[in-house]
């Protein structure tokens, strides 16, 4: 059924005020139509697209938050262990004071090798990583189960944080680990 039969059920007859109604509107939609076009859909979706991205990168840049990381990877040979960290600062603001403690322990909790890593600040969207952040345990017995254990401290917006993260390892040759404090806003 088309438009012009639906405008002469409706009025119910079939007279030239009915069929010029229908025309002029055939006309509106027909003008309607032709504004549309595939190169103005195209360009309304790259500035919706482009406002999106930006809306998406001032939060991340400007919006206060605290996101930090940690990641460790452990491996094991036949000369010892070696256990490898890198802290993130994936936040938008630095974190200062910052005091990261690494401890490798025995199945009995006997603490067989220590680091520690100490920084006055790290920017935002910034990693570490290094010497001070890399254990070496060599003569050690492989295939036994050990631990791995983090301690972090740091100051963010004025508030100190205090984050633990441990990790059973010795099960395979080489492991990796990803721990993330609370995100914090403001």
């Amino acid at each position: 059924m088309g438009l012009l039969e639906k405008i002469k059920n409706a009025k119910g007859e079939d007279s030239p005020e009915a069929t010029e109604k229908a025309h002029e509107i055939l006309q509106i939609v027909g003008e309607r139509v032709e504004i549309i076009r595939p190169t103005r859909v195209i360009f309304a979706s790259i500035s919706v697209l482009l406002i999106l991205s930006a809306v998406f990168i001032v939060s991340t840049w400007l919006v206060p938050y605290d996101r930090t990381s940690v990641d460790v990877v452990y491996i094991q040979g036949g000369s010892g262990h070696v256990v490898l960290v890198e802290l993130n600062n994936k936040g938008s603001r630095s974190i200062e004071d910052i005091t990261m403690d690494i401890r490798f322990l025995d199945d009995l909790g006997v603490e067989i090798a220590r680091t520690s890593f100490v920084s006055e600040e790290i920017p935002a969207h910034t990693s570490v990583a290094g010497d001070e952040l890399e254990l070496l345990i060599s003569g050690e017995s492989v295939w036994e189960n050990y631990t791995i254990e983090i301690s972090l401290d740091y100051t963010y917006g004025g508030d100190s944080y205090h984050e633990r993260f441990t990790h059973e390892v010795g099960q395979w040759a080489r492991e990796m680990f990803t721990d993330k404090a609370p995100i914090r806003f403001f």
